[in-house]
C-alpha cells in the first residue's frame, strides 16, 4: 500500500537547508534588479528631460508606459507561471526587463524609450508575483511571512542602490550608463537562474498527478536532502475554488470591496506620484541635479528599515488602526514638505519619514485584504485590489508633472495629502473578519 506525502507538511517539519537560502538569495537578487530598473526612469528623469528638451509633463507618458507594462505583466506572467511553471515565467520576465533596459541606453528618441519602458514593465511587473509564490513555497510556514517580506525588500533596496549609482555615474557617463548597468547586471543573473533555480515543487507534482517520478525525487533531494520511497504518492494542489468579481460584492461585501479598492487606488496615486517625481521636484526646488537622486535613496532606506518591524507588528495590532495612523502621518508629512522650502535637512528628514508615512501602507494593505475576505475569494480580491492600485500608480505618475508645473514644489507636496485623505476616510469604512485558513493541498485518491 502506497503512502501519501504532503509536501508543505514535509517542508514544515524539516529544518531549513542551505539550498533554501540559495533560492531566497536568487529571488532577492531578482527583486533587487527589478527595483533598480523600476525606479531608473525616476532618477534619470531630470537628465532625460534636459537631453531631449522636454517639459516635465512630457516625461509622464514614459512613466505611465512602465507602470502600464507592470500591470499587464503581473496578470500575464502570473497566469503563465500557473500554466507552464514558475521557472520559465521568471526567466522570461528577467529577460524582458533586462534586455529592454539595456536597449533604452541606446534609444535616440523618447518614442522608443516609451516602448522599451512598457516592455521592461512587462518583465518587472510579472516577476514579483512569481517570485513571491516560488520563495514562499520552499520555506516552512513559520518563516514564510518573513521570507516574503525579505524578498519584497529587494525592490526598495534596488531603487536605493540605483539612486546611489546614478548620483555617481550620471555626471561622468550620462543617463545612459544607468540603463546599461540596469540591463547588464540582471542578464548576468539570468545565466545563474537558468542553471540553479528549481521549478516549483507543487507545479512539478501537479504535472505528474502525484506520481513519484525521477524529477520530483531529484528536486526533493536537492532542496530538502531527503529521499522518499518509490511507492510514495504525493499530495497535489487543490483545484482553485471558482470565484468571480461579482462575488466580491455579494453577501455584504460591497462596502469592504469598494473601500479597499479606493484605499489601494488613492495610496498608490500618492506613493507613485511621490516616488516617480521626487528627483525632479527636488531639482526644481533648487537641489543640484547630481544630488537629486539622494531623495530616492533616503525614502527607500527608511522604507526598508521600517518594513520588518511593521510586518512583525501586523499580526498583533489591528491593520485598520495601523493604516489610519499611517495615513494621518502621510498627510502631516505632505503638508510639512509643502512649507519646508530649501531647508534641506528638514526636507530630507520629511522625505525619509515619507517612506513610512506614504510607502508603509504598501506592506499593510495585503494583510488588510486577507482579513476582509474568506479564503475562497482572497486571490481574486487581492488581484483586483492590486489592479486598482496599479491604475492609481498610472494616474499618479501621469498627473505629477502637471501638478509640478502649475503648483511648483510646494503645490506638488500639498497635493499628495488629498489622495491620502480619501484613503483615510475609506479605511474607516472597512470591517475585517477572522477566517479559518484552508489547507492548500489535498492527497490523490
Amino acid at each position: 500500500m502506497s503512502a501519501t506525502c504532503d509536501i508543505p507538511s514535509l517542508i514544515d517539519k524539516e529544518p531549513v537547508r542551505p539550498f533554501q537560502w540559495v533560492i531566497f538569495g536568487l529571488c532577492f537578487l531578482t527583486t533587487l534588479f527589478d527595483g533598480f530598473d523600476t525606479q531608473a526612469i525616476g532618477y534619470t528623469g531630470p537628465a532625460i528631460i534636459a537631453a531631449f528638451g522636454l517639459r516635465p509633463s512630457e516625461l509622464a507618458p514614459i512613466l505611465i508606459a512602465g507602470t502600464l507594462g507592470m500591470t499587464v505583466g503581473a496578470m500575464t506572467l502570473g497566469l503563465l507561471g500557473d500554466r507552464v511553471g514558475r521557472r520559465p515565467a521568471l526567466l522570461n520576465g528577467v529577460a524582458l526587463f533586462s534586455v529592454a533596459s539595456l536597449l533604452t541606453a541606446f534609444a535616440k528618441n523618447t518614442d522608443l524609450i516609451l516602448v522599451l519602458r512598457f516592455i521592461a514593465g512587462l518583465g518587472m511587473g510579472g516577476c514579483t508575483p512569481v517570485l513571491l509564490a516560488l520563495a514562499a513555497e520552499f520555506w516552512p510556514a513559520r518563516h514564510r511571512g518573513a521570507v516574503m517580506t525579505g524578498v519584497l525588500l529587494g525592490l526598495p533596496a534596488g531603487a536605493m542602490v540605483g539612486a546611489l549609482l546614478a548620483s555617481k555615474m550620471m555626471p561622468l557617463l550620462g543617463w545612459q550608463s544607468v540603463f546599461i548597468a540596469g540591463g547588464a547586471a540582471p542578464l548576468c543573473l539570468l545565466v545563474v537562474l537558468f542553471f540553479v533555480l528549481p521549478e516549483s515543487l507543487s507545479f512539478s507534482i501537479s504535472q505528474t498527478q502525484g506520481r513519484n517520478n525521477e524529477s520530483v525525487q531529484k528536486l526533493l533531494s536537492k532542496v530538502l536532502r531527503i529521499h522518499v520511497s518509490g511507492d510514495t504518492v504525493f499530495a497535489v494542489p487543490k483545484s482553485a475554488t471558482r470565484a468571480s468579481v461579482r462575488a466580491l460584492f455579494g453577501n455584504g461585501k460591497t462596502r469592504n470591496t469598494a473601500a479597499i479598492w479606493c484605499v489601494y487606488f488613492c495610496n498608490w496615486v500618492a506613493w507613485f506620484m511621490f516616488l516617480s517625481w521626487l528627483p525632479t521636484v527636488l531639482k526644481a526646488t533648487g537641489l543640484p541635479a547630481a544630488q537629486a537622486p539622494m531623495g530616492t535613496v533616503t525614502v527607500n532606506a527608511i522604507f526598508i528599515v521600517c518594513a520588518v518591524p511593521l510586518s512583525l507588528l501586523l499580526p498583533r495590532v489591528s491593520t485598520r488602526l495601523i493604516l489610519i495612523a499611517l495615513m494621518m502621518l502621510g498627510i502631516a508629512l505632505s503638508i510639512g514638505l509643502s512649507v519646508s522650502g530649501e531647508s534641506w535637512t528638514l526636507v530630507f528628514l520629511l522625505v525619509g519619514a515619507s517612506g513610512l508615512g506614504i510607502g508603509g501602507q504598501q506592506i499593510v494593505l495585503n494583510y488588510l485584504t486577507v482579513e476582509a475576505y474568506p479564503t475562497t475569494l482572497r486571490a481574486t480580491a487581492t488581484g483586483w485590489a492590486i489592479g486598482m492600485g496599479r491604475l492609481g500608480a498610472i494616474f499618479g505618475s501621469a498627473i505629477g508633472g502637471r501638478v509640478l508645473e502649475y503648483g511648483g514644489p510646494a503645490g506638488f507636496y500639498a497635493a499628495l495629502a488629498l489622495p491620502l485623505l480619501v484613503a483615510l476616510l475609506s479605511v474607516m469604512l472597512i470591517r475585517s473578519s477572522n477566517i479559518v485558513e484552508d489547507k492548500d493541498f489535498a492527497p490523490v485518491h
